[in-house]
């Protein structure tokens, strides 16, 4: 319930409109984001490619033209932006409504809309006003017919009002022993809708962790006072009883195995009830790439045993797909690709792919020396439980890095399985045969070699394509037996990354990577060259060439049995779209097998972000500080996702 106490001169009721008092127009805060729509005209990054909006016009009836005067009376501009991006009327004015009646409609949804708004900045005495053609809406008849010249001339005036605070705040029923502060809830506080939602979600949230299933906000009365731009809060909140799962209920699945999906939920009937548990099935379902979408809800009520029930609603994907691409690159020239894959191969989200490329085709007329890959992979998930994977892949490739000539023909089988959310081991036997050519063994040598990679990794960043907070760690160790020649090695590697975002928006984040391996039990020789290490290129130290970085002979690298690297960049938001990054990298390859800090390579320059729904998009200029001769002046990279 919403109410509102005035107190004192409010003025003629002619004279504006006073925002609208219901708790639908509280509740619309989070139901701002404007519904896509699909086009005949094409465009990317806000760039039309074909087609014009006329083509987008084409399905509307009776198509009405209007134009927006948007005056906010006193609004600083973060404000003003909040409610011109809440204002459909504002967003949508090139595009046509249907009729008198569809402009009615959509300024009547406007309203509503920009109240929603001004209540999510906790201005509560807003006025709203909007007229067309010169009428107040509330005047206008609701089958009025607007006929002239058009555009028609459409006006929204806002008066945002004062800043309201918290006032009093209650909480009531189960909720008599919550500290409301504890959830931002105090007196002299944020009062915005936004807020008053997040608390709400967060008491619910807090309640639920106690394995009470049907926790929710039973009645809240809202009470705004005018006269000293308070906000009194009432929540009376209903714990519920602690419970168990249920059955597992799932919907939507066709060509997935309904039981399977059950499986891999991993909610046990009988186990406790966990909110955190439900959000981990949901992120354990997607995983599998087999749903579009998937919704995991609790019942309404406790089943006859006192256990809650859970409803798993799913949308399935396309199982089958192919594709191809041309790639070009200033280093190893232009290049083809392409794969097949299917990720549902016997009913229970088995993933086969198939892959193929070609590279170097404009780099050189020498058929021998183009790159040809070929590679199989497949998974099978929840072999040994919900969280666990097994996988096998079969690689055949021919590639001519700096560093090296190589023909290789590799397969190898492990398991994967997820400790947590955050933390992942795997474990794989790999076979690989080569035979390769380096300055080390201008007549290539060949070895077979067998390994055991073990892999431990965390990650509880905020978002892997874009991160502003968390942390990333990799430990990596491979012990390595090469049966041709009689020799083996463990080659050890750690890497760790950082993420500390600056201001309520994280405008600026600190962002830093470092990492360092070693290779022990053979000399430099007896490691091939694919397995030793290499630093420089884009993912390493920018400034550099791919693989430059380390101990060389007669200009082409051999790598090393040890490395370090260490990074650093300042990320700066310009806008919502354009981001700046200065950065430092530093790393060093060394014959030994520890790293020599004493050889070590500096690099620094900027780059340029541009945010896309996919990852931004990256093109970094950077410059050698202590090159060596032969070294390039400066480097240029391009690629999608932050450098780390």
């Amino acid at each position: 319930m919403f109410v509102r106490r005035m107190r004192g001169k409010v003025g003629p009721a002619s004279a504006r409109v006073l925002l609208r008092a219901g708790m639908a127009a509280f509740l619309s805060t989070a139901m701002l984001a404007a519904e896509m729509r699909s086009a005949a005209a094409f465009s990317i990054f806000g760039i039309r490619l074909w087609g014009s909006a006329s083509n987008e016009d084409a399905d509307i009836v009776d198509p009405l033209r209007y134009s927006v005067t948007f005056d906010v009376v006193g609004a600083d501009d973060e404000l003003r932006k909040a409610l011109e991006r809440a204002s459909l009327l504002k967003s949508e004015e090139k595009r046509p409504v249907s009729g008198s009646l569809g402009l009615l409609a959509k300024a009547r949804n406007d309203r509503e809309r920009l109240v929603a708004a001004l209540f999510s900045k906790a201005r509560y005495d807003g006025v709203v006003n909007i007229a067309i053609a010169g009428k107040r809406l509330d005047d206008l008849q609701p089958d009025a017919v607007f006929t002239g010249l058009q555009p028609i001339p459409v006006t929204v005036t806002i008066e945002p009002g004062s800043k309201f605070t918290l006032g009093d705040v209650a909480l009531k029923s189960d909720g008599a022993k919550i500290m409301g502060a504890h959830f931002g809830l105090i007196s002299g506080g944020d009062a915005s809708s936004d807020a008053i939602l997040k608390a709400e979600a967060a008491i619910v949230r807090a309640l639920k962790e106690e394995g009470r299933p049907l926790a929710h906000i039973a009645n809240r009365t809202i009470v705004a006072d005018h006269a000293t731009t308070t906000l009194d809060v009432t929540l009376d909140v209903a714990a519920g009883p602690i419970a168990g799962y249920g059955d597992t209920n799932v919907e939507g699945t066709q060509a997935v195995d309904r039981d399977f999906t059950v499986y891999m939920t991993g909610l046990e009937p009988g186990r406790q009830y966990s909110p955190k548990e439900i959000d981990d099935a949901r992120t354990r379902l997607l995983a599998l790439e087999v749903f579009s979408s998937v919704a995991i809800s609790e019942a309404a009520a406790l089943d006859a045993a006192g256990m809650i029930p859970i409803d798993v609603k799913v949308s399935e994907r396309k199982m089958r797909y192919f594709g191809g691409g041309v790639t070009y690159s200033s280093i190893d020239g232009a290049g083809v690709e392409g794969y097949w894959g299917h990720r549902n191969l016997f009913g229970r989200a088995e993933k086969l792919r198939i892959s193929g490329s070609i590279g170097r085709i404009s780099d050189t007329a020498n058929l021998g020396k183009l790159n040809y890959n070929a590679g199989i992979m497949f998974e099978k998930p929840g072999v040994i439980g919900p969280a666990s994977k097994f996988f096998a892949n079969a690689k055949v490739a021919f590639d001519h890095p700096d560093a090296y000539d190589i023909f290789s023909v590799k397969g190898g089988a492990g398991l994967s399985y997820e400790l947590t959310k955050e933390q992942r081991v795997s474990a794989e036997l790999s076979i690989d045969y080569s035979k390769i050519e380096d300055a080390l063994n201008p007549r290539g040598q060949d070895y077979l070699l067998v390994s055991v990679p073990l892999q431990y990794a965390f990650d509880n960043r905020d978002n892997k394509l874009n991160p502003t907070r968390g942390f990333r760690a990799l430990a990596y160790v491979e012990p390595t037996y090469d049966a041709l020649n009689s020799n083996a090695f463990v080659k050890l590697k750690g890497e760790g990354a950082t993420y500390y975002g600056l201001g309520a928006n994280n405008r600026i984040v600190l962002a830093g990577r470092a990492a360092l391996g070693s290779i022990l039990g053979a000399s430099l020789e007896e490691v091939p060259a694919d397995r030793r290490f290499y630093a420089g290129g884009g993912g390493s130290v920018r400034g550099y060439p791919y693989q430059g970085i380390g101990p060389q002979i007669d200009g082409k690298p051999i790598g090393g049995l040890s490395y370090a690297e260490a990074s650093a960049e300042i990320r700066y938001a310009v806008n919502e779209k354009i981001g700046i990054v200065p950065f430092v990298d530093a790393g060093t390859v060394s014959t030994k097998q520890f790293p020599d800090f004493g050889t070590v390579r500096v690099g620094a320059g900027v780059g340029v972000r541009y945010l896309t729904p996919f990852g931004p998009l990256r093109v970094d200029v950077a410059m050698p500080l202590n090159r060596r001769p032969g070294d390039p002046h400066y480097g240029i990279y391009a690629g999608i996702g932050q450098a780390f």
